[in-house]
């Protein structure tokens, strides 16, 4: 029997009859696009990554973000830094994901080519890709040797960072 308010007129139930099935709506799912092009050096800036294994390298970073459920897009770099260009899971922190490549590469490194005295420097720089920008940004990866023919890395890393507007001090940049 349906309700009435104070003046008597018919309002619906607000209890949901039990026989008739839930329409609530459900939760929508989450979509995202988290593209970085994250940038990294070998310690003190050594030209320790030697060509002859730099490619295997490359696949194995490439190897440890798929690990993470990330997708590499592409891996590259000269003998003394790394690109990567990644897409992330939102539930996948980037420092947490630039950390364990550096780990588990580093370990790689050690163990797999027997080379004790390699390092990573501490940091890193990362900057947000958008999905138009990925072809441009996996070609630029894929020619760092040529590029850095001409140009260095920390002229390579000023550049990114004063056109992504980030602050930095010029003392660790070396």
């Amino acid at each position: 029997m349906p309700n009435s308010d104070s003046r008597g007129a018919n309002v619906p139930d607000i209890l949901p009859d039990p026989a008739t099935p839930s329409r609530s709506p459900s939760m929508a799912s989450t979509h995202i696009s988290l593209n970085y092009h994250i940038v990294f050096a070998t310690k003190d800036r050594q030209r320790q990554i030697e060509t002859s294994w730099r490619s295997r390298l490359h696949e194995y970073i490439g190897g440890t973000i798929r690990g993470l459920d990330g997708h590499s897009h592409i891996v590259g770099g000269v003998e003394d830094h790394v690109h990567v260009l990644a897409g992330l899971r939102a539930t996948r922190a980037l420092a947490d994901v630039v950390r364990e490549i550096k780990k588990c590469s580093s370990l790689w490194i050690h163990e797999e080519l027997r080379y004790p005295g390699f390092a990573w420097q501490a940091g890193y720089a990362a900057f947000t890709v958008s999905p138009r920008d990925l072809p441009s940004v996996m070609r630029y990866i894929a020619n760092q040797e040529e590029h850095h023919r001409v140009r260095s890395f920390r002229k390579e890393l000023v550049d990114f960072l004063s056109r992504a507007g980030v602050e930095y001090d010029p003392r660790y940049l070396d």
